[in-house]
């Protein structure tokens, strides 16, 4: 055991030669060196840097506080190397002529002015936002109207909750051609031609598929909600003389509001972002024609960048629209749920 008045400068040293370890070894990676160790070395000192802390003498307050800085760093780092890195090596890329693996030269803004000058793009921004609008109001309404039904007083909401919550846990590429077997090959009897080949009635098939896949899961967040208000609320304005509806517009919307602003959000993401339920179900097809240009009547943004950088193999410009795509979907999202907060309190 290392006496205490040796303690500090030996976690001093330890800290300080840990840190130079991990700064070697990926100098020594990034100028593209083979050593068999540098593996070793970095965990080594990752370890060093971690007990150099860990064993600082300090109040017991502080040590706390160390010890749970220690315990988030992996997830910190994963989030790091997972999430933040590529984003930000995805912001350099976009100023490139990167082909996915190498760029030569730097074209400043140039990508972003070009991706606004391509029709098939411009054309997915509004109808992805059109799709979002539109799917946001369908999927709320029919899954607060389910979660009233299985909160109701009957002896089958608990088989109504299981079904109703089963085609979320589908994904979305099988449910995708599912549904397009059913569109081609059953709802045609009724009613040909299928509904996928035509430009106006494909999204609205694409509406119908993701309606019935999310409500479910929606549906469950909207029970949970109902089931937190007071049931001698609801028994006191019964006995009051209100109308079912009274009671759910005046008590159970304005009680549970926390719960729309979680569901609105969840529904707003998912919405703007749909990519496997679009390319199993339409790949972007059928095609109509703006301005004497065909573009592709329901391919959404995701979908688009998608071909962007694999059909097209324009890496580059894939990109650029993916750094877009969420500066949009992220101001969006703040903007609903800071609107949703101001109206709770003002509920």
């Amino acid at each position: 055991m290392i006496k205490a008045r040796w303690g500090k400068p030996f976690s001093v040293i330890l800290i300080i030669l840990s840190a130079l370890c991990i700064i070697t070894t990926l100098v020594i990676d990034a100028a593209g060196m083979t050593l068999s160790y540098r593996g070793h070395a970095l965990i080594a000192g990752i370890v060093g840097l971690a007990a150099g802390f860990y064993f600082l003498p300090v109040s017991e307050a502080r040590h706390i506080k160390i010890i749970n800085v220690l315990f988030l760093i992996p997830m910190v780092g994963t989030f790091a190397v997972t999430v933040i890195i590529p984003f930000l090596m995805g912001i350099f890329y976009s100023t490139t002529d990167w082909d996915g693996i190498k760029f030569e030269n730097f074209v400043g803004f140039e990508n972003y002015i070009n991706m606004f000058k391509e029709p098939d793009y411009l054309y997915s921004f509004g109808i992805t936002f059109l799709f979002t609008v539109v799917n946001m109001a369908l999927v709320n309404f029919f899954a607060f109207a389910l979660a009233l039904l299985c909160t109701s007083n009957s002896k089958v909401t608990g088989f109504c909750r299981a079904a109703f919550f089963i085609p979320n846990l589908i994904g979305g590429i099988v449910l995708g051609y599912v549904w397009q077997f059913i569109f081609n090959k059953v709802f045609i009897l009724a009613a040909p031609p299928s509904m996928l080949t035509n430009a106006n009635l494909a999204l609205v098939a694409i509406l119908i598929v993701s309606t019935w896949q999310y409500s479910g899961y929606i549906m469950m967040i909207y029970i949970t909600g109902l089931q937190t208000i007071p049931k001698d609320v609801i028994e006191a304005s019964g006995i009051d003389g209100a109308s079912w509806w009274r009671q759910l517009f005046k008590i159970k919307i304005p009680m549970i509001a926390n719960t729309f602003t979680v569901c609105t959000f969840l529904t707003l993401v998912n919405s703007f972002k749909q990519f496997d339920l679009n390319i199993a179900l339409t790949n972007g097809a059928p095609q109509r024609v703006i301005d004497g240009r065909a573009v592709y009547a329901t391919e959404f943004l995701a979908l688009n960048i998608y071909k962007t950088a694999i059909t097209k193999h324009d890496y580059a410009i894939a990109q650029t629209k993916a750094i877009l795509f969420f500066v949009i979907l992220a101001v969006i999202s703040i903007t609903q749920v800071v609107i949703s907060k101001r109206n709770e309190v003002e509920i």
